[in-house]
């Protein structure tokens, strides 16, 4: 059996995307552990997630890394936090001062919103519609 387990996402500074990622969004810290040499082992989920993917926050060491930071998928949507209840979690978010790139929109495919980390990574806030 094969799963994704981590997704790396270059940050600035592990205290700040843990913050942000925690306190605003709602995850929880799975790990942080101190590795040597500045480095440490910080992986953050959704609070109710159970699949064991996490969001792994590595911080930025070099000039291309940090160049990375904000623009890892060119500009695109990289990351979706699917929901069972949109608008609650759109409030939430909105009162927890995450920016939203956008208003709430109703697609054939789902209710959805794009917001951005402090950094510029773009997010969809997502509840997919039903299937029939």
């Amino acid at each position: 059996m094969q799963r994704i387990a981590d997704v790396a996402l270059v940050v600035p500074d592990y205290d700040e995307a843990i913050d942000f990622y925690v306190n605003r969004l709602g995850f929880t810290l799975v790990s942080d552990i101190d590795l040597g040499g500045r480095k440490r082992w910080v992986r953050v989920r959704p609070e109710d997630d159970d699949s064991g993917t996490c969001l792994l926050l590595a911080q930025a060491v070099d000039e291309l890394q940090k160049a990375a930071i904000g623009n890892q998928t060119g500009g695109r949507v990289g990351f979706f936090l699917q929901t069972d209840d949109f608008a609650s979690d759109y409030t939430r978010l909105k009162d927890n001062g995450v920016q939203f790139l956008e208003a709430p929109r109703h697609e054939d495919y789902g209710s959805v919103a794009v917001f951005s980390d402090p950094w510029g990574n773009k997010w969809d806030l997502i509840e997919p519609r039903p299937e029939a």
